[in-house]
């Protein structure tokens, strides 16, 4: 039997394993992967190994394929059952078992799934580690055993642990609004934020893997917009919204406003900083000049990264950062606690800064310099075409004597601004970002780029 002959190669990308269920993604390919898993770590002699899932529909039915593989080469499989990627990242930890794999497709549309994964201590597979894993596959080098599959409910010890580092000032009550999603948060931030006792009030706190209220991704406006209008007519202190699978976070201030994932950390540094003998902070290619900016005049040392929460996350243990992130929302905290990316964890840690304050959300923000910045903008681009069209636009900028960076596609760094243009490592797009001290810079930077994209985009 030829259990490759379904496997397309589109589906391994730059971080993770995705794709449209059951077209590219189902049953049968799940446990070719998990045979080939099981196989690839026994090799690397690694025994055992986690695996949880999402609650998206065929999240369930593919993990259990995906289990079914696994055990099929001899590898011991525990399983988490229905968690949030963070819980995932959690239960490593906690059990020394740093080889799993959780099936989730994060923020993706409601049809699709897939696999993050990890193989060692690393963290999870990127790059070249999933090319590997991928010719593994097709080389189908299998192994044969008997594993068994154990349980382990980590809900209640998370949710415990999440809790313990945050301190809040019992005489000041805020009110709070979180925003579910209909995604997996829904199983369990109501219980932890609850748990603060706060003022809470739950957004589309029911779960529904169709997401008909809205697309779970909170770093796009028009998926807040709920969230802002209700921050706004029930007068509430902060507005929290999270991802599909939880490990990414958008916030809201008073006024109804999105603050960036950037100015987020911003944040967080401004309460990290002043008391850490580490002050290394790290950033993705997408942040605010600002950002740097705040860090340095904290006595920081800012360190910027491509992105990636693959890479973003390896970066920051890497280079030993106190705090990393960028600005899809995916921010990393060593200061007291694992160092993964949790969003409900980043939303209680904003509800502690608040509660140490008399001031207002939107006032913590005061004497950052004012850039004027466009949200992330995606212009389609086929995946076999999308390097071609960026490497031209690099020769074109190289040619043109522009400064850049280039960890991370193109980020063209002007004395009043900065522009953006890079491959998707999550679909078929080209993203793009501007930024200028003035409405008039990023605007003109804007046109000519994204004229310039269309140019070679054809």
């Amino acid at each position: 039997m030829n259990l490759t002959k379904e496997i397309k190669k589109e589906i391994f990308r730059q971080y993770d394993i995705r794709g449209v269920y059951p077209r590219e993604i189902n049953e049968n390919v799940s446990y070719t992967i998990g045979k080939a898993y099981g196989s690839y770590i026994i090799k690397r002699n690694q025994k055992k190994c986690i695996v949880g899932h999402d609650n998206r529909y065929s999240s369930k039915e593919l993990e259990n394929a995906l289990i079914q593989g696994i055990i099929s080469t001899g590898v011991n499989v525990l399983d988490l059952g229905l968690v949030t990627t963070p819980m995932y990242y959690y239960a490593c930890i906690e059990t020394k078992v740093p080889a799993g794999i959780m099936v989730t497709a994060s923020h993706n549309p409601k049809d699709d799934n897939g696999f993050k994964f990890s193989f060692d201590e690393g963290g999870n597979a990127k790059g070249q580690e999933i090319e590997d894993f991928y010719q593994f596959i097709m080389d189908g080098d299998f192994v044969d055993g008997e594993g068994m599959i154990g349980f382990y409910d980590v809900k209640e010890e998370y949710c415990r642990y999440l809790l313990s580092s945050i301190h809040l000032n019992e005489d000041k009550k805020l009110k709070v609004i979180i925003d579910c999603g209909n995604g997996t948060t829904t199983f369990f931030a109501p219980t932890i934020y609850n748990a603060t006792r706060e003022k809470l009030i739950v957004l589309y706190g029911k779960s529904d893997p169709s997401f008909p209220n809205h697309h779970p991704d909170p770093c796009v406006e028009k998926n807040l917009k709920v969230l802002k209008d209700a921050v706004v007519e029930l007068h509430a202190d902060i507005g929290i919204a999270f991802d599909g699978d939880g490990d990414r976070v958008g916030i809201i201030n008073e006024k109804g406003e999105h603050i960036p994932a950037d100015q987020v950390m911003i944040l967080l540094a401004r309460d990290i900083l002043p008391t850490s003998s580490n002050k290394r902070v790290l950033y993705d290619v997408k942040c605010t000049k600002a950002l740097p900016e705040e860090i340095e005049r904290l006595g920081g040392e800012a360190i910027i990264s491509r992105t990636g929460n693959s890479y973003t996350k390896a970066a920051t243990r890497d280079h030993d950062c106190i705090l990393g992130g960028e600005y899809s929302g995916h921010i990393f905290l060593r200061d007291k606690f694992l160092g993964f990316d949790s969003g409900m964890y980043v939303g209680l840690r904003m509800i502690e800064i608040l509660s140490k304050t008399d001031k207002k959300l939107s006032e913590l923000l005061d004497g950052i310099p004012k850039y004027y910045s466009t949200e992330e903008i995606k212009i389609p681009c086929p995946d076999h075409k999308k390097e071609k069209v960026v490497g031209e636009i690099k020769q074109y900028c190289q040619d043109a004597g522009y400064p850049m960076v280039t960890i991370d596609g193109i980020r063209i760094d002007l004395e009043d601004g900065w522009a953006l243009i890079r491959c998707s490592n999550t679909g078929p797009h080209i993203t793009a970002r501007f930024e200028g001290m003035t409405e008039e810079v990023r605007d003109h930077l804007k046109e000519f780029f994204l004229t310039l994209i269309d140019n070679f985009n054809v």
